[in-house]
């Protein structure tokens, strides 16, 4: 059995922040477009910033900088914005540092989303991509050219389950001052990227730290500027100085919020906020029974004969690394080939228990045939790189009865 330490702290934590000892418990939602200031002088100081009181909902509000404050102190960051999907975050935090010719360099498996984003949508205003395998650090670092502004990659790739060298990634970006961003959708609590040397963590809190399919919502949580020495300080990226000089170090939160959420209205709203923070609430409760579950029927699976990927597994190429780097676990992902769409979708159609969607990280079992769906316009190069097979299903692991689960996913694969 693992030890949840990291899990367990937190379950005092988020509890103690979110409900208040006085007043309405339960967080106020601040369902309002627009803030009065009372005065001139109060309105000139809010927008210069010297006044921390609501500007315009679009910029946030009470109920989202709640849950702002409380995402930036689980991940160890000096600030965090919400926004509407995860989707949305990913766009603030890599738009608010990107301009016309400037290079991104992603490593490992993507979620097809956002692939797409990198490959098509940036493509498009002038940002070119390169894509590398997890483990091909040395092909990366030759890669990185005057114009690299990024590093991105995934915690646990979605859907490869290929587990990326945090540290070692980390490494290359403050060799070459690089802002390194990590999507840590699937392990939040488990993977702490900015104690790891990440800049900047991006999520879809769609996902499991909101649990349940209420509500979309995504966060960027940002790391203090340094005093001293720091990349951001580098003429690679000038323009995020005037907000150095004028913030110091949360200074990459107003530039966020100025050079992308202010522009691209990617904004969070009060009661998406409220809903997220209930489902914080339990987050760390979940994850420990999730992540306990997930090994459980990977393990039983494998061993009646399926073609389970997981890293988990003894034969998984990143079993070491999941020992080591990723003793919390990887989250709620694993997935089953079963070689093609047919046999695939008999297994679907057979399974009683799991949910057939697109989401993951739900408090329900969620499965879902890749080559057909997310996947379905992607090119044989992409999906092969993507690891995109005809029979590949993915499963999101949720609270029922691990037992269950493989009761039935058994007797679905033998249809």
């Amino acid at each position: 059995m693992r030890a949840m330490n990291r899990f367990e702290a937190y379950t005092t934590k988020f509890v103690q922040s979110i409900g208040k000892k006085e007043g309405a418990v339960s967080p106020v939602i601040a369902n309002s477009a627009s803030f009065a200031y009372g005065d001139p002088e109060t309105a000139e100081a809010i927008f210069d910033g010297s006044v921390k009181k609501p500007l315009y909902s679009r910029m946030g509000n009470p109920t989202t900088a709640q849950l702002e404050q409380i995402l930036a102190d689980m991940d160890g960051g000096i600030g965090a914005v919400a926004t509407s999907s995860g989707m949305a975050a990913t766009a603030l935090a890599t738009l608010s540092l990107l301009g016309s010719g400037d290079e991104v360099i992603s490593i490992g498996g993507l979620f097809g989303g956002t692939y797409s984003f990198f490959s098509e949508t940036l493509m498009r205003f002038g940002v070119q991509t390169s894509f590398y395998g997890v483990d091909k650090l040395e092909l990366v670092e030759n890669a990185i050219t005057a114009k690299t502004k990024i590093l991105f990659l995934e915690s646990v790739g979605n859907p490869n389950m290929e587990l990326p060298d945090i540290a070692a990634v980390a490494a290359i970006a403050e060799r070459h001052g690089i802002v390194l961003i990590v999507d840590n959708t699937i392990t939040p609590l488990s993977i702490s990227p900015l104690a790891l040397g990440a800049d900047i963590v991006v999520y879809s809190t769609t996902k499991i730290i909101s649990g349940n399919a209420s509500v979309l919502g995504g966060a960027v949580v940002f790391r203090a500027i340094a005093d001293g020495d720091d990349k951001f300080k580098s003429s690679r990226y000038a323009e995020v100085h005037k907000f150095i000089k004028g913030m110091g170090k949360p200074a990459l939160i107003a530039n966020a919020k100025k050079r992308a959420m202010r522009d691209f209205g990617m904004s969070a709203n009060a009661f998406g906020s409220y809903l997220t923070m209930i489902g914080l609430e339990t987050l760390p409760l979940r994850m420990d029974r999730i992540v306990t579950s997930t090994e459980r029927i990977v393990a039983a699976l494998d061993a009646a004969g399926l073609k389970v990927n997981h890293p988990s597994l003894p034969g998984h190429r990143h079993h070491g690394r999941y020992n080591t780097q990723f003793a919390n676990g990887c989250g709620t992902l694993f997935t089953i080939d079963f070689g093609t769409k047919e046999s695939a979708f008999a297994f679907l159609r057979g399974t009683r228990l799991a949910t057939l969607t697109a989401n993951i990280g739900d408090s329900r079992t969620l499965a879902l045939h890749m080559a057909s769906t997310i996947y379905r316009d992607f090119d044989a190069e992409a999906s092969a790189f993507l690891g995109i097979t005809d029979g590949l299903v993915r499963i999101s692991v949720g609270l029922e009865n691990p037992d269950d689960i493989i009761r039935d996913f058994l007797e679905a694969a033998a249809g």
